[in-house]
């Protein structure tokens, strides 16, 4: 029985409805007996503090529980200390051992929150609300109002309400997009369109902050980080953020209310993480932006998932749905869509359907054979519908749009060297490697080869699931990769050695099997084994970038297959 993690939640969340503070615990027992008091010892903590009209929620699930409070936006790391305060009494109690003093206790926590207030922040907050407009904090500064209409100010120089010029402060359309594959695609789609409607959009993704076709920050900025730089940027008049799981778990939603959000998809993927262990468990995880656009705004649904479906069809506010398998019939009168109808992507708004693009000239859906692709595009499209964008600006961004290594890195670029074809992508979950490699069965090709790798922090079912789709792409040689970087808690070998024993299992020949050290050394004998004609399909992550610029140094090189590769 333990304490696994302890956070901040500096927006909306899974368990909170406004910022506020999230502790999870660790027990195989005993455990409704510990939230019980957990709980009794929160309320009599909070009371104590004088936060009595802060509330709580718990969550109780297989193996542990979650407990998180309500708090001043100004106080949330004292927040975090009170529910760790009160897990350390349930501790005490539950072992029969002294408890921690309650009078030194509580000393101590009225100390840290006066330490940590900021009344400045409080009123400015209350009154930005006040005027219906956006206030953004963090550590270092706070922002009223959002890109082109922001204005930001240190924590510790904050002005009076009345010191604002509230009219030169205001609120962009923002647009939130999460799901399980497909986010950091849909947002450079969504992106594109934007450009194409003459709008400066900032987009995070978990390559990159970019401001229009600037990149001003480096890295994952999938969460709250990414949502502010993007939204604190002068020049940016309409932003698009991907708002990843861990994010949305960590610290909960970077805006309380957005224009409109996204659900790609739901699917297996990090579960056991945050109390998350099951696929409907993910979803209500997901689901969590909704809360953005609860009282006004779009939820914007795949209507092929049937866990996004059944939510959406319940969900208070307005929905619009997109999907493959989407019918004019299966769309409610009032609600927006965007559907494939005679091989064109369309959208039905008000009982009219617009054709937007013939698919086959959308270019990363492969002339039909990407599906997932194809989702994607109609995601976006009606996303940036939902924000307003004509129609003909969504097609000129749709035909603008390139699945290239610098618009779309690591998400089904297709490249040519050598007289081969290389397939450079970030499937690193079953969902999204079946999506793919169903792609990859209509691309013409010799032989095929494919990299097989994956993180320590999976489990051996997802492992196994993963091998099982590459075993049924029926490629002609496996490579088995380590991945150093992403041990995550299993031991060096670990991994492929896992790997391997279920390609055993599932009747691969052993003689197919090549093993590496590393993704470039993978990717390396990938291309030494390649002769003119194959398909080597380089599932790579951690060496991306590295493999990336290998490969263009051929391309300069004019390399040939069946030549040695320089490395």
């Amino acid at each position: 029985m333990e304490l696994t993690d302890s956070r901040r939640l500096t927006g909306p969340s899974l368990v909170l409805d406004r910022p506020g503070a999230a502790a999870e615990i660790s027990v195989t027992d005993r455990r409704d007996e510990a939230l019980q008091l957990w709980r009794s010892h929160v309320r009599t903590l909070l009371n104590a503090v004088g936060w009595p009209d802060e509330t709580m929620t718990t969550r109780a699930y297989a193996g542990g529980a979650t407990v998180a409070i309500t708090a001043p936006i100004d106080a949330l790391y004292a927040a975090t200390e009170v529910v760790e305060a009160a897990w350390d009494r349930t501790v005490a109690d539950l072992s029969d051992l002294p408890a921690p003093d309650h009078n030194a206790t509580v000393e101590r926590l009225r100390g840290e929150i006066a330490d940590e207030i900021n009344p400045a922040l409080l009123t400015l907050a209350n009154a930005a609300r006040s005027h219906a407009v956006t206030c953004l904090s963090d550590d270092e500064h706070v922002t009223l109002g959002l890109g082109r209409s922001s204005r930001s100010w240190p924590c510790d120089a904050l002005p009076a309400p009345d010191k604002v010029d509230w009219g030169q402060v205001g609120d962009i359309p923002v647009a939130l997009v999460t799901g399980t594959n497909g986010k950091s695609t849909t947002v450079r789609i969504a992106a594109a369109i934007g450009a194409a409607a003459g709008r400066t959009v900032g987009f995070s993704t978990s390559d990159w902050v970019r401001v229009g076709d600037t990149e001003i920050a480096t890295g994952d900025y999938s969460g709250p980080e990414g949502a502010r730089q993007a939204l604190r940027d002068q020049r940016v008049d309409m932003a698009v953020l991907e708002t990843a799981r861990g994010g949305l778990l960590r610290r909960g939603l970077p805006v309380s209310q957005a224009a409109a959000c996204l659900i790609t998809n739901v699917a297996s993927d990090h579960l056991g993480e945050y109390g998350i262990h099951d696929v409907d468990a993910l979803a209500d995880t997901k689901f969590t932006v909704s809360k953005a656009v609860r009282t006004s705004g779009t939820l914007v649904l795949n209507a092929d998932d049937p866990r996004l479906k059944s939510r959406g069809e319940v969900f208070p506010g307005q929905v619009a749905w997109y999907g493959l398998s989407l019918t004019p019939d299966d769309v409610p009168d009032t609600a927006d869509a965007a559907l494939v109808a005679n091989d064109q992507l369309c959208l039905l708004s008000q009982g009219r359907i617009t054709p937007l693009l013939p698919v086959a000239d959308f270019t990363p859906a492969l002339g039909g054979a990407a599906a997932h692709n194809v989702s994607n595009a109609l995601a976006a499209s009606l996303l940036m519908h939902s924000l307003g964008v004509a129609p003909d600006a969504i097609m000129r961004g749709l035909l603008d749009f390139e699945n290239t290594p610098d618009s779309n890195p690591g998400r089904g670029n297709l490249i040519q060297v050598g007289g081969v074809t290389a397939m450079l992508d970030f499937a690193h979950n079953p969902h999204s490697l079946k999506a793919l490699t169903q792609t990859l069965n209509s691309v013409p090709a010799d032989r095929r080869l494919y990299l097989l790798g994956q993180g320590g922090d999976r489990s051996d079912e997802d492992i196994r699931r993963m091998t099982q789709v590459i075993r049924e792409a029926e490629p002609d040689t496996i490579i088995i990769k380590e991945i150093p970087s992403k041990l995550r808690g299993r031991e060096a070998g670990e991994v492929p050695a896992l790997i391997r024993t279920f390609l055993d299992g599932m009747d691969y020949p052993r003689d197919d099997i090549l093993t590496a050290d590393s993704e470039l050394e993978a990717a390396i004998m990938a291309l030494e084994w390649a002769r003119p004609g194959d398909l080597l399909v380089l599932l790579v992550y951690a060496e991306r970038d590295e493999t990336l610029a290998l490969i263009q140094r051929l391309q300069t090189e004019n390399w040939q297959a069946g030549q040695p590769v320089p490395h």
